[in-house]
């Protein structure tokens, strides 16, 4: 009777590693086929791009029968404007809305996080408010106050909020991050003479990277992505972003280029791609240190 323990054991020993990697290999299965299933939509994409127009729609592989790259000379030239303006314009935006956000947006979290001024939960608790307004709430009052200076087919509302601080999640976001940091720090530099803005400057800045960077990623690609601002506020054809310039493209009462449509929104991932790339364990490391105690 005393062997029966030990055989049970030595069988459950040998059956266990075993059974851990059918479960190993269970789950990666599942995870590659999830994968291509999430990948399927992009890379058919990339190879209808590279198909002939009479081709794209009468396959679903992801490898073309014959490859041709007319499609990306007739998109980038087939336009009254080169498609080559949309993305010098999007790039613009793009920028300037980064430079706005990452110093409008720090600069008010500083305040938030570090300084002491009369009703300061009151404007942070409004702050946070906002984030919970649709954008379609503001738009029509912004609209009519952008009409009013004249700003309209003008990149100015689309660049300028983002100087004025006016995205509650970056503020939030940095307030966070900026509580994190040792108040010893600020009192040292006090104690040498620092004034608020050098501190804010010369110590929190340097030491905010990644919370900085995770900002920048997010206002780019959340810029560069936009369609309903351009849409409302930009109407001559040389103003327009990439997103506008793929929606010229199609045409509900004629023909509509998909080879050209297909392959500049290739094209219109690439600096996504790329800032992400660059940045991402700035980006990673941003969000997993923000709001946590150091």
């Amino acid at each position: 009777m005393s062997d029966v323990p030990a055989q049970l054991t030595v069988v459950t020993g040998e059956d266990s590693p075993a059974r851990s990697r059918l479960t190993s290999v269970m789950i990666h299965v599942a995870l590659l086929a999830a994968s291509v299933i999430m990948l399927y939509p992009l890379l058919w994409l990339l190879a209808a791009s590279f198909r002939p127009e009479n081709e794209i729609f009468t396959s679903a592989s992801i490898i073309p029968s014959s490859w041709s790259i007319d499609s990306y000379f007739r998109g980038w030239n087939g336009l009254r404007t080169s498609f080559g303006t949309f993305y010098i314009n999007s790039f613009i935006i793009s920028g300037l809305s980064v430079i706005g956000n990452v110093l409008a947006c720090s600069m008010a979290a500083y305040a938030f996080a570090r300084l002491n001024f009369k009703y300061k939960n009151f404007w942070f608790a409004l702050m946070l408010m906002t984030l919970m307004l649709p954008y379609q709430v503001t738009l029509i009052p912004q609209y009519v106050l952008f009409r009013g200076l004249g700003w309209v087919n003008t990149f100015m509302p689309l660049v300028v909020p983002k100087f004025l601080a006016a995205d509650g999640f970056f503020i939030f976001l940095m307030v966070q991050f900026f509580r994190g940091l040792p108040r010893e720090l600020d009192e040292a530099a006090q104690m040498d003479g620092c004034s608020p803005w050098r501190i804010y400057w010369k110590i929190i800045l340097p030491l905010s990277t990644p919370v900085l960077a995770t900002a920048a990623i997010f206002t780019f690609i959340w810029t560069w992505d936009d369609f309903f601002g351009p849409l409302i506020y930009l109407s001559e054809m040389k103003s327009y972003t990439v997103m506008l310039g793929l929606r010229t493209f199609t045409d509900s009462t004629g023909e509509s280029d998909f080879g050209g449509l297909f392959a500049m929104s290739v094209l219109s991932l690439i600096p996504i791609f790329l800032f992400f790339l660059f940045f991402q364990r700035m980006l990673i490391e941003g969000i997993a240190t923000t709001g946590m105690k150091r």
